[in-house]
């Protein structure tokens, strides 16, 4: 199946958010005198950002309304996570990454609601 365009868009700036956060964290957990070197919160936040892309996929293919829905919650509920624990270890690069993801997300979920409507007769 075809994705429409504001779909692809999402969910390639959902993906793109999930990248900058890893790549960001993982610099931070690495990196001498970022103030989180070795902490479990920077890892934590990496491996978030990694389930997050995991949930992009799923969220790209998943067709049927319900599965559509629970995806959407749990990404939302994992961005909000992702941006206080990046705030809370001040990366707010990884803030503003998962901003740019949230608008992703928007996109990703104003697109599916627009393509699964029934025409009854």
């Amino acid at each position: 199946m075809l994705q429409s365009k504001p779909s692809r868009a999402g969910s390639s700036l959902l993906l793109l958010a999930a990248v900058i956060g890893f790549a960001v964290a993982i610099y931070a957990w690495l990196t001498p005198l970022t103030g989180v070197t070795g902490t479990i919160g920077a890892l934590g936040v990496a491996i978030a950002c990694v389930l997050l892309a995991i949930l992009t996929f799923l969220l790209r293919a998943a067709s049927a309304r319900g599965a559509r829905i629970f995806l959407i919650v749990v990404t939302l509920v994992v961005l909000i996570g992702i941006g206080f624990a990046a705030a809370l270890l001040h990366q707010y690069i990884i803030t503003a990454a998962m901003v740019a993801g949230l608008i992703g997300l928007i996109m990703l979920s104003n697109d599916s609601t627009r393509h699964q409507r029934r025409v009854n007769a």
